[in-house]
Parts: structure tokens; C-alpha cells; sequence
């Protein structure tokens, strides 16, 4: 599962390898706080059987961080305390909104507009595509 962090909205999508042809959207939630934000995704792994959780890091253009990267970055720190049994990885998300406004604008599951209402959603799958490619290159 991987995990759109924001301020107003938490996007999430998942993937299961033999079962989804593709990352897939699943769920928006409306951030409240840290730890309710935590409770929602121990509730999720738990009843979706989640082995993995996928953190969005923001950065600039340039690859450098931000006041947000490092507030992303404590709250994976608080995820992996809270869910000891679950694998929390980071990846770079620079851009994932852009692309996700550009990946719908091109779609037309999303009627070819842009539907503010999944756009973390959507981001939230870029980010898990992402992060699989990027494990798939360190395999070869």
C-alpha cells in the first residue's frame, strides 16, 4: 500500500502481485491528525493483510528536502513504531501530483478531467509505480 501524505487529504492505493494487473486506487482519507491518520492504516493493514506500506517524500526539483520532507519523514519514523510488523519504505514523490493531474486529463476512466476529489489517490499509485520500478531495476 502506498501512502499520499497531505495536509487535508492522505491518498492511498495498493498492489498485490498475481492479483492486480496494476497499482490501484483505494481509499482517501480526510487527515485529521498523526495518530488518527496511524489508526487508519493499522486498521487497513490489518483487514487488507498489508505486508508493505510505501511513504511519498516530497522534494524540491533539485532533490533537495523540505520543512514537509522532514515532517513526512517523522511520521514514517511514527508509522514503523506503530506497525513494527509491517515493511515502511520512503520514495520520492516529486512531481506524483503533476502527473497524476496529467495522467487523468489523458484518461477517460477520469472522463478526461481532472477529479480533485481522487487526484491523492491517483498520486498515490504513481507512487507505488514508482516504487516498483525502482525495486524491479535494483533486481536485474
Amino acid at each position: 500500500m502506498s501512502i499520499d501524505y497531505g495536509e487535508k487529504y492522505v491518498g492511498l492505493a495498493t498492489f498485490i502481485p498475481g492479483n492486480d494487473p496494476y497499482p490501484l486506487c483505494f481509499e482517501r482519507i480526510r487527515f485529521q491528525s498523526p495518530k488518527q491518520l496511524i489508526s487508519d492504516l493499522i486498521k487497513y493493514v490489518s483487514e487488507e493483510a498489508i505486508a508493505v506500506l510505501v511513504l511519498g517524500i516530497p522534494r524540491l526539483l533539485d532533490g533537495k528536502e523540505t520543512k514537509a520532507t522532514e515532517k513526512i519523514k517523522h511520521f514514517g519514523e511514527l508509522l514503523k513504531a506503530s506497525i513494527p510488523n509491517v515493511c515502511v519504505y520512503f520514495q520520492d514523490e516529486t512531481l506524483s501530483t503533476f502527473d497524476a493531474k496529467d495522467r487523468m486529463k489523458n484518461s477517460p476512466e477520469f472522463n478526461f478531467k481532472v477529479a480533485m476529489d481522487k487526484i491523492d489517490m491517483v498520486s498515490a499509485v504513481i507512487i507505488l509505480e514508482d516504487f516498483i520500478a525502482d525495486k524491479n531495476q535494483l533486481s536485474e
